[in-house]
């Protein structure tokens, strides 16, 4: 009995990814447009990251939402509110560029696939404070890359402060070793 049982999970197993698979495929595509796989590189993708950087720094919260595919999700650094449409991100951004943020990868994993990338790991970001201090902050970031419409846009962001942060801003005395 124990050896039919595992003989039928490995068959679903092996069966329900590739159903699924064949109805993915159209929504897939229609994302993508019918497009064939656009060859990409790392460095091409590591390039995406300063060209929004490069858009941070016009302060135009309009720029920068033109980094960002029309259906992307941002799941920002500063706010717990899920932005989903163009208007969302860029009263985000609205808000977030007031603090003149420039942004520096400090570790990275890029994964490459048919019209879609990823670029995970940490940054930092000089903001600039009320008082005109400037301030760094560590964070982690996600982004996925979409190609469509001829071009690389955001298609998810999530950005979010290292869990040391906040500990050490409740808790300003203590010294925390990091590993």
């Amino acid at each position: 009995m124990k050896k039919l049982l595992a003989i039928v999970s490995l068959a679903t197993a092996a069966y329900l990814p590739a159903v699924y698979a064949q109805e993915f495929a159209p929504i897939h595509a229609e994302t993508h447009n019918n497009v064939a796989c656009v060859k990409t590189s790392e460095e091409e993708i590591k390039a995406l990251f300063d060209r929004w950087n490069e858009a941070l720094a016009t302060l135009d919260p309009e720029e920068v939402t033109q980094e960002y595919a029309s259906d992307a999700i941002l799941l920002p650094t500063l706010s717990d509110i899920p932005r989903t449409t163009h208007a969302e991100i860029k009263d985000y951004f609205t808000h977030f560029l007031q603090k003149k943020p420039q942004g520096k990868i400090v570790q990275r994993t890029i994964k490459l696939g048919c019209n879609i990338a990823s670029d995970t790991g940490l940054y930092v970001f000089t903001v600039h404070e009320k008082n005109g201090k400037k301030k760094e902050v560590e964070a982690r970031y996600s982004f996925v890359y979409e190609y469509d419409d001829d071009q690389w846009l955001i298609e998810h962001h999530h950005s979010s402060l290292m869990p040391e942060q906040p500990f050490i801003a409740a808790h300003p005395h203590h010294h925390h070793a990091k590993h």
